[in-house]
């Protein structure tokens, strides 16, 4: 294929406005994927996928276009997720691409995560072709979507604007044809050294990790000898090739092709997503630029609900292996044993894990309450400690402050729904920074605590807002704050795994609340069992957790003082030996922490 009759390109749409609709119709029209091979959402194979609706992780397919004009067309397809935890995989995908297709949905317009992800096309330089959906629904206001794209940005008042429905298929030719007349070509050379962006990685036991690439300059071989340029990791090149949409094997890739790289390191932290691939023989001066590597917003301890740590384990590092952002180290708890802290982008990406674990590994696993990271400075020291855990947070006496990270989040909104959206970034100690309209929407940016978002503020947001609004977070700094640790007894036993760390305000509110849902969800014994929540060593919010049954030394009936009295000595060797035990808790117990209003 002709370097000029290449086009490499993303779709960027809100959830649910028919991306991957759009997607399969791109695939059936090119005759990429047979009839007999089309289902619906065909790159969305993951059960969690298929199960939520969504788009989790990117995909990759070639298609081979046959244009009006006669001439053949080569269309890398880089597929992108919708949901902000995501944005991440977003970024991956267009930073591989030179071109996105814009799309909205014609009964809902122009949505928060519909900005939100054209900002990140707008950074990343490309060009934007604007494509209205639905056009065939009863609810479609065509003239008020089109208003709202050109308010979007200037230079898409003037574009043309086109209108399909991919689910019938109508206007989809019209697409395939402003592909190649809009999006750019590739600019590369195809005899410069060989520059390839890594954008993506999957695991094979087999085969071992296999780089997703876009070739920049030069031309990539089978059996050549290679180089990661990042950790200077060498390799040899043993199969390569493109996806339509499953691998297909080629002799060689070359400059604007869109691919994958049989690397056979089977060690993951040698590949490293934004990574530079060139030849050893004829390297590149230069890496390219690349991007951030993602960073966890909220960490959680996962640990096996029956025991089995050899095979959480074997299923966390797979995981990892086809996840670039979800990170996990080895910990042990008390309580629950040997576990894992794991980094995740967001609460859905924690829910997404979970799942992916139950369902492809057929694993449960207990999952502790979301915190994120402070910075503790103890008492004549200079230099902060870092807690990702609430378990190694040091002892009140020995600390002088603490420093939690903060975020500049901003919040998109449609205009009516304004004064419900401050009053909840007000809740969460949100300080507003900034205010903007866009069409009509309203743009606000608020500096919020990080620990404030962590769990449920998204899906308040989204709640209040009716799915409207969105919300995009970049990193502030540290700043101190009047935090403490709270630790929960049970049946004054100290459960590590039920710790966590909250504003010193908002302790007594968060402690009564969760002792309560602990009186119901701890199982009961024979006897009744105190369950204490504790801030600097003093108990702040106590309940008991019923008995199964009566206190026989108490209830009821004529019995002898002496007889109630060898109860009563039963009853208190048995609190006190189970005090010592190890305590078994079910996931109800650590979904009272998770459920709370942190």
């Amino acid at each position: 294929m002709k370097q000029a009759n290449i086009r490499n390109f993303s779709i960027i749409a809100h959830i649910d406005h028919g991306k991957s609709t759009l997607a399969d119709q791109i695939m059936a029209q090119t005759h990429t994927i047979t009839p007999r091979e089309s289902k619906a959402q065909l790159l969305d194979d993951m059960a969690v996928e298929q199960a939520h609706g969504i788009t989790v992780k990117s995909r990759t397919v070639r298609n081979y276009y046959t244009a009006d004009d006669g001439q053949h067309y080569e269309y890398n397809f880089i597929d992108t997720p919708g949901h902000v935890d995501f944005s991440y995989e977003v970024a991956k995908s267009l930073a591989a691409s030179d071109g996105a297709i814009l799309l909205v949905d014609a009964t809902q317009g122009v949505q928060a995560q519909t900005v939100a992800n054209f900002r990140i096309a707008k950074q990343n330089g490309l060009v934007i072709i604007p494509v209205i959906n639905k056009i065939d629904s009863a609810a479609a206001d065509i003239p008020r979507t089109t208003a709202q794209i050109k308010q979007l940005d200037p230079a898409l008042e003037k574009a043309t604007i086109l209108k399909i429905s991919a689910k019938t298929g109508e206007g989809v030719h019209d697409v395939l044809e402003a592909i190649k007349a809009v999006i750019p070509a590739p600019d590369g050379h195809k005899t410069a050294p060989l520059k390839a962006l890594v954008f993506d990685y999957q695991y094979n036991a087999y085969k071992g990790i296999i780089a997703y690439v876009r070739i920049i300059d030069g031309q990539l071989k089978r059996d050549d000898a290679a180089l990661l340029m990042a950790k200077n990791t060498k390799l040899s090149v043993s199969e390569l090739g493109h996806f339509a949409p499953n691998m297909v094997p080629e002799a060689s890739l070359t400059v604007g092709d869109v691919g994958y790289v049989v690397t056979g390191l089977k060690d993951p932290q040698a590949v490293r997503v934004g990574d530079t691939l060139t030849l050893i023989n004829q390297p590149a001066k230069l890496a390219l630029a690349g991007y951030q590597p993602a960073k966890a917003m909220v960490f959680a301890g996962f640990y096996p609900k029956d025991g089995n740590y050899s095979d959480l384990k074997a299923a966390i590092e797979k995981l990892a292996l086809n996840d670039a952002a979800f990170q996990f180290k080895p910990e042990n708890s008390e309580a629950l044993g040997a576990g894992f802290r794991c980094g995740f982008l967001g609460m859905l990406h924690l829910q997404i894990i979970r799942e992916r674990l139950q369902k492809e590994y057929d694993l449960d696993v207990l999952t502790t309450a979301p915190n994120v990271t402070y910075q503790v400075y103890l008492k004549g020291t200079s230099e902060p400690m870092i807690v990702t855990n609430p378990i190694k947070y040091p002892d009140f006496a020995t600390i002088d402050h603490v420093a939690e990270p903060f975020v500049k989040a901003e919040i998109t909104t449609p205009s009516e729904l304004l004064n419900d959206v401050m009053k909840l970034a007000e809740q969460h100690k949100g300080t507003l920074l900034d205010m903007n309209n866009q069409a009509d929407l309203v743009v606000l940016t608020y500096k919020m605590p990080i620990s404030e978002i962590a769990y449920d503020f998204f899906n308040q947001l989204k709640s209040i807002s009716h799915g409207y609004a969105t919300l995009d977070t970049s990193p502030l700094d540290y700043e101190v704050a009047d935090l403490v640790k709270i630790e929960v007894d049970i049946n004054y036993a100290p459960v590590d795994a039920l710790a966590f760390v909250a504003h010193r305000q908002d302790a007594p509110r968060l402690t009564q609340a969760l002792v309560k849902k602990l009186k119901y969800t701890v199982p009961r014994k024979l006897y009744a069992m105190p369950v204490q929540a504790i801030v600097e060593g003093k108990a702040i919010a106590r309940v008991d957790v019923p008995p199964l049954r009566k206190n026989a030394a108490v209830a009821g009936g004529k019995k002898s003082v002496s007889k109630k009295q060898a109860l009563l000595r039963r009853q208190s060797m048995n609190k006190r030996q189970a005090a010592k035990n190890t305590i078994v808790l079910p996931q109800e117990v650590f979904n009272a922490v998770l459920e709370l209003d942190l």
